[in-house]
């Protein structure tokens, strides 16, 4: 992603900061709330697999990843992943991010438009953000316009994917959020602080759009350069 180092690169500074914070505060806040156990003492894959339950999804199963904050919900498999280190956990974290996971698989079930939609580019943004750089430095390097929209383009689409994304998982943390609390998985200090396990996330999510919507910018730039 950083190929052309010019004047164009100082766009990216506030997006790689805000990355960096990010990363660190989800780490921080993930680590705060790792360490404390909700009072339901349920670990989180049960506290998942009631939520799931509950609202009629007893098919979706759960299963336990290596890694950390490696949890996934596989629409297409209908199976939600829990990393080891949040499986068995009943700390706040864990059941915050469990539910989130959750809400992904109520997402699905519900045929949530923005979740149906992400999941339908899924191919064309993963091809595009692998072959857009290596066009449009080649369509660069030797003054190929033609090559450089071909990158545009393709690079137009993981941008996309990642404007989609966001809604898609400030929807999941907001189901998950009212699920726990209203199923009585914990009480109204612990709603808050799975908030802000959960915002940390998202912040991440932010911070990812932001950088390939400037990095979208600076390709632009580049390009305009080159008429």
């Amino acid at each position: 992603m950083f190929f052309f180092w010019d004047w164009t690169f100082l766009l990216l500074i506030p997006a790689l900061l805000l990355a960096i914070y990010a990363q660190a505060k989800v780490q921080s806040t993930y680590r705060k709330y790792a360490a404390v156990p909700a009072a339901i003492r349920k670990p989180a894959w049960m506290v998942a697999r009631e939520i799931l339950d509950r609202n009629g999804l007893g098919h979706v199963a759960i299963e336990m990843i290596p890694g950390e904050l490696t949890d996934h919900y596989d629409p297409r498999a209908k199976v939600l992943r829990l990393s080891d280190a949040v499986y068995n956990s009943p700390s706040i974290a864990a059941i915050g991010i469990a539910a989130h996971e959750a809400g992904h698989a109520l997402q699905h079930a519900s045929g949530y438009l923005p979740l149906s939609i992400r999941n339908a580019i899924v191919p064309v943004a993963n091809i595009g953000s692998q072959l857009a750089i290596p066009f449009f430095f080649l369509g660069f390097l030797f003054n190929i316009p033609s090559l450089m929209d071909i990158g545009i383009v393709a690079f137009s689409a993981a941008v996309v994917f990642q404007l989609i994304t966001l809604p898609v998982e400030f929807d999941a943390s907001s189901r998950a959020i009212r699920v726990l609390y209203a199923g009585g998985f914990v009480s109204n200090r612990e709603k808050k602080a799975v908030e802000e396990v959960l915002g940390a996330a998202a912040l991440t999510y932010v911070a990812a759009t932001a950088m390939a919507a400037l990095q979208l910018v600076r390709l632009l730039i580049l390009r305009g350069e080159r008429d």
